[in-house]
């Protein structure tokens, strides 16, 4: 069966997912195109991963419940679908997604396990319409030749459009889990950020205040005896290790394992710091140099971030962004930015290190947070 476009249980701290998705004065299928238009069928088919459910999905599915009394929908098993990326989610916790966005009209939807690329689509002799994009066209049409091979009616093809993201490219599930957009197809980081330099307000900064990760408790002078428990805490992440702070830096790489993307400022407790002079930038791919001001958030700043990370996410190359200025408030970028699963450490003055798993909840907190700033 064709699939379509693409939340795994996790109890670590930090992670979780908090789907955006609301029906709520959303006209379905915006913009779609329907091709091979015809009766109502009574049942029709759709396949897919149906992973992070977004407004693609939607689109998609309500597309077909307007063409089909009822939807036979086919959701990947975990077994195919985690070996194409191990972020995906269980599969109960994907169909209960799909019935919790399209509920009520999820009654007239069916969910099985699908198993292999076509499913029943070539035998199924109650179908008569399957569902797809012009991605997954082909495979359609490679069902149809197999049922009029064996005798069977051709099931009518109803293509959708893709419905697209603030950028103009398509809403899915793989760029959700890159960071790239939301379930909405929205940017995470408004656009005011990359426009003006921005300033921290007395509301966020005392929010700010609230613990945000989980400590690893160590001795403030070998800093290296928290972070090492960090490194097998973290050992599964599939994004990038991202260090903010001098001497978080600076202790990955003197147990030898550096940062994928560090970020330093030549200070530790707002005071220049004699150690970040070992701080070996040689270790990196690449060197971005920021300016950003204490309590302020910068184009510069979210520019090397942005740079950092489709750098790691398109080559696995690795960056040492040096900020002019402080680099404190940089995770309220770079969490927004960073593939699901990415690690950000920070060092927690006297008490240890702090990881903070990149989830669609980290990404969700950092947008309403620099919602809360101000223009300069």
């Amino acid at each position: 069966m064709n699939h379509g476009t693409t939340p795994r249980s996790d109890k670590r701290p930090g992670v979780g997912q908090a789907p955006e998705l609301c029906c709520e004065g959303r006209r379905y299928a915006p913009g779609h195109t329907i091709t091979g238009v015809g009766k109502i069928n009574q049942v029709g088919l759709i396949g897919g991963t149906f992973d992070r459910f977004h407004a693609g999905h939607q689109n998609l599915l309500m597309s077909a419940l307007s063409h089909c009394h009822r939807v036979e929908v086919w959701v990947t098993v975990d077994s195919i679908a985690r070996a194409k990326d191990s972020r995906i989610n269980p599969w109960g916790q994907r169909v209960e997604e799909i019935r919790q966005a399209l509920a009520p009209s999820a009654e007239r939807l069916e969910f099985h396990e699908l198993e292999d690329l076509h499913g029943p689509a070539p035998t199924h002799n109650q179908a008569t319409a399957i569902i797809c994009t012009s991605e997954t066209m082909p495979e359609c049409e490679a069902i149809n030749r197999i049922r009029q091979e064996t005798g069977m009616p051709k099931l009518e093809i109803i293509c959708v459009d893709h419905t697209v993201s603030w950028d103009g490219k398509p809403i899915s599930s793989s760029r959700i889990r890159s960071g790239e957009i939301d379930r909405q197809g929205q940017r995470w980081i408004p656009e005011s950020f990359e426009l003006n330099e921005m300033v921290l307000t007395a509301e966020v900064e005392a929010e700010l205040k609230d613990p945000f990760g989980q400590l690893i408790p160590g001795p403030e002078d070998d800093p290296s005896h928290a972070m090492s428990e960090v490194l097998i805490l973290t050992q599964e992440a599939r994004g990038p290790l991202i260090a903010v702070g001098d001497v978080t830096v600076r202790t990955l790489q003197d147990i030898g394992r550096p940062a994928d993307i560090g970020i330093i400022d030549g200070r530790t407790k707002r005071q220049v710091w004699e150690g970040a002079e070992g701080i070996d930038s040689s270790l990196y791919d690449a060197v971005l140099e920021c300016s950003s001001p204490a309590g302020r958030l910068t184009p510069s700043l979210l520019s090397s971030c942005q740079k950092a990370i489709i750098s790691w996410r398109e080559g696995h190359k690795s960056s040492l962004i040096v900020v002019d200025g402080e680099e404190d408030l940089a995770p309220l970028f770079l969490h927004p930015l960073s593939p699901i699963d990415s690690v950000i450490l920070y060092g927690q003055p006297g008490k240890g290190v702090v990881i903070r798993w990149c989830g669609e909840d980290a990404k969700q907190r950092c947008r309403r947070l620099l919602s809360g700033f101000e223009a300069i």
